[in-house]
């Protein structure tokens, strides 16, 4: 008969509030301490228990089955006052359908399509840029990220105002996300400023993208070189009817945009950083980018030969996972490995933990972009990076392709003169482990080479159906 252990549970936790002040008080430091306490350890967030899984194994079986481990937890739960059910967010009896839905607009042959607007908006807003000026990278790049997801979300630029405040109130969002998970109810209810203005920007933003969909469906767009005009195509295949409401669109496109713009934003910001802090990195970065570019923005053509680029992303990604923390709720009593688990059971794993176990990447807290050597193929990503089995994030090979693109872009054009003690981390990670302010003096490394100069992108194709 199979034995059974009991989850071991991490020492240090107080009567009421439990590990919270550890977690709070310095996050990565304590989930890194995790593992020596077992494969999976049990930690309080004030009186409620979490099972942390803290194995690689482990971890890839809690993904692969979805639906033992689905989407919940106190994340989740902030995650639908935004996003509502939205393909990150929804429960696992309600995924597949979506899944089948949205999969076209992520099917290979659109990508150069893809790549072709992540080009010309890039190209656009770096060329705004001006020689000597100062810039916190942090804000221009998750700008440019957005700019690039609104662009294939919507197949438009937003006016300014709209931008301006969907950009604010994600911002506001973000920097409440971890305070507002970790807290008890009552105390999320209490009208502080800060629970006030996040309530209030979890509205906007609803609001916002609501105005979007119906502008966007009044338009009548059959334009599919946008992802919300697939989606508003999309039909049900039994009753020919609309495939998804106007309240499901407006949960993709706030799931797309945020996972778009924070992950992209996240991994670029922090390779820009580790190069700029590592000269032979940064060295070897532009010496690829201007062999490969010569002074233009880069293209979908381009991908193939921009090997080292994507090995410092994927180093990047490795380092500071955008999704730094995760949870999921056991729907019935299962095991994990020899332990059991009753059904209700919080659990929660995280890439970061995961990608700086010492047994998978040797000496972790070094920066070594060569880890991500693959002969003969694409440098690859940290396997949690972005979840796995069903699960596993739709838009990865997008956000993939738009970090290398805008990385190789960034450098090709501009120096990046970081200024000393610039990057300011927040004082508690967010919903994702992005660096803070980060101010750079930035010039111009050569005369630009006009967009039209480039190569003409590879025009999308249908997907196979």
């Amino acid at each position: 008969m199979e034995s059974v252990s009991a989850v071991p549970k991490a020492p240090g936790a107080t009567a009421v509030l439990g590990h919270l002040p550890a977690l709070l008080r310095a996050p990565l430091a304590f989930l890194r301490g995790l593992p020596a306490h077992g494969p999976l350890v049990e930690i309080r967030l004030g009186r409620k228990p979490v099972v942390v899984v803290c194995d690689p194994e482990l971890t890839r079986s809690l993904l692969v089955q979805d639906r033992v481990f689905d989407k919940g937890g106190p994340l989740f739960d902030r995650l639908r006052e935004a996003g509502g059910q939205g393909l990150a967010t929804c429960p696992s009896g309600e995924h597949r359908r979506q899944r089948r839905l949205i999969q076209p607009a992520f099917h290979q042959a659109r990508f150069p399509g893809y790549a072709g607007i992540m080009t010309e908006r890039m190209d656009a807003i770096l060329a705004s840029w001006r020689d000597g000026q100062t810039l916190d990278l942090s804000v221009e790049i998750r700008k440019i990220a957005a700019d690039v997801v609104i662009a294939a979300v919507f197949g438009t630029s937003l006016e300014n105002g709209i931008h301006t405040r969907l950009a604010t109130d994600f911002d506001t969002l973000l920097s409440g996300f971890t305070r507002h998970s970790l807290l008890p109810k009552p105390l999320r209810k209490v009208p502080t400023p800060g629970n006030v203005r996040y309530d209030q920007a979890t509205k906007r933003v609803r609001e916002t993208m609501t105005g979007l969909v119906a502008e966007h469906r009044e338009r009548g767009a059959t334009d599919e070189t946008n992802l919300l005009a697939m989606l508003i195509s999309a039909r049900d295949p039994e009753s020919d009817s609309p495939a998804l409401s106007d309240e499901e669109l407006v949960d993709q496109a706030v799931t797309m945009y945020s996972a778009g713009t924070e992950t992209t934003a996240g991994s670029v910001g922090w390779a820009l950083y580790l190069a700029a802090v590592h000269p032979e990195v940064l060295g070897r970065l532009t010496s690829e980018i201007d062999t490969v570019l010569g002074g233009r923005t880069a293209g979908w053509e381009d991908l193939p030969q921009l090997t080292y680029t994507r090995q410092v992303l994927s180093e990047a990604l490795r380092m500071y996972p955008p999704g730094w923390f995760l949870t999921r709720q056991t729907m019935t009593d299962t095991h994990l490995g020899p332990y059991a688990l009753a059904e209700g059971t919080t659990m929660a794993y995280s890439p970061y933990l995961i990608s700086h176990l010492p047994d998978l990447y040797p000496d972790p807290e070094r920066f070594d972009p060569d880890r991500w050597i693959q002969r003969g193929r694409q440098p690859q990503v940290p396997v949690t990076v972005f979840g796995g089995g069903a699960r596993k994030c739709i838009g990865d090979e997008f956000s993939l392709i738009e970090g290398v693109l805008l990385l190789a872009s960034l450098l090709s054009h501009w120096n990046v003169d970081l200024h000393p003690g610039s990057l300011t981390l927040p004082k508690l990670p967010q919903l994702t482990l992005n660096p803070g302010r980060m101010v750079a003096t930035i010039t111009a490394r050569s005369p630009r080479r006009p967009y039209a100069d480039q190569p003409e992108p590879a025009r999308a194709a249908g997907p196979d159906m």
